[in-house]
């Protein structure tokens, strides 16, 4: 249901694009904003890890130097048969994680020393697991996908502004400033209901990966708490990378509003429970973690 609900959001996103286009730059304009969306966001997709690991001032760990987090992760991308991803720390006290990398075979996955110290070792893994599943599911090409028609309709907007849109439309001056000024909000709001619904299915896919829906649904719990009282000073100053993290980094205190990039944590660790309730209901076999 979440996939399909994901190709909704896009299938919507990419029809405001187009009666935006139409309504604002015309058939040329429409060609120009997407060929300049198109090339920047090409350039995020295949240098963006590098850039908010960077960012972030992440450093790569091995086997020998994070032996016990590493092992976690290499466990995991087993049991979810995926290449081993790069692992990367993160200097910070506030426990969060990110994935990263524009495919399964390019991926790199980062903790934070916050979240090693503040978790158990169940609970990282249920972390790590998540993080996984972002990157089984190619999230990161999901959400460029997302993120090149959202910036296209902005730059239809900005075109609007400073050339005055287009003038044969059916709605006329009064029509061109009222989508000048809704669609790219309608755009941001497609935008992070995408990316709240990534968040669920990544959720979901985790637990199945860990085999133990409650260690992620306690991680939530534990992170959410501590996050609320611990800055993120990197995150702080470089907010368009909030969205990558498990649970928002910022301290907007903002849950499940049309412009969050993250569902609420109770909705979240709700279902995680429901979850762990059916798989014990029809008599799975635990996790051999457990």
């Amino acid at each position: 249901m979440s996939y399909f609900r994901t190709a909704l959001l896009l299938a919507a996103m990419t029809g405001l694009f187009l009666a935006v286009g139409f309504m604002l730059g015309g058939q040329t304009g429409m060609l120009i904003a997407l060929a300049i969306a198109v090339a920047m966001n090409f350039y995020a997709y295949w240098n963006s890890d590098k850039v908010v690991l960077r960012m972030h001032k992440a450093r790569e760990v091995d086997r020998q130097s994070a032996p016990q987090f590493y092992g976690i992760v290499e466990q995991l991308a087993e049991r979810a048969e995926l290449p081993m991803p790069k692992v990367y720390l993160i200097e910070n006290a506030q426990p969060n994680a990110f994935a990263t990398g524009r495919n399964p075979e390019n991926a790199a996955v980062a903790a934070t020393t916050g979240l090693l110290k503040r978790l158990s070792s169940q609970e990282v893994a249920g972390v790590m697991a998540h993080e996984l599943a972002h990157v089984k599911s190619r999230d990161t090409l999901i959400m460029t996908l997302t993120a090149t028609l959202a910036g296209a309709i902005s730059m239809l907007a900005n075109f609007a502004l400073f050339f005055g849109g287009n003038r044969n439309n059916p709605l006329g001056l009064i029509g061109t400033i009222l989508v000048m000024i809704l669609a790219p909000l309608i755009a941001m709001m497609v935008q992070m209901a995408i990316s709240r619904s990534r968040e669920y299915e990544a959720d979901r896919i985790g637990a199945e990966i860990c085999g133990q829906p409650l260690w992620l649904a306690s991680a939530l719990d534990n992170i959410q708490a501590a996050a609320s009282r611990i800055d993120n000073e990197a995150a702080e100053r470089n907010p368009a990378s909030a969205h990558m993290f498990i649970i928002n980094p910022l301290h907007a205190r903002q849950l499940d509003s049309l412009f969050s990039t993250h569902p609420s944590t109770e909705d979240r660790v709700a279902r995680l429970r429901e979850m762990a309730g059916q798989t014990a209901a029809a008599g799975k076999a635990p996790s051999p973690w457990g």
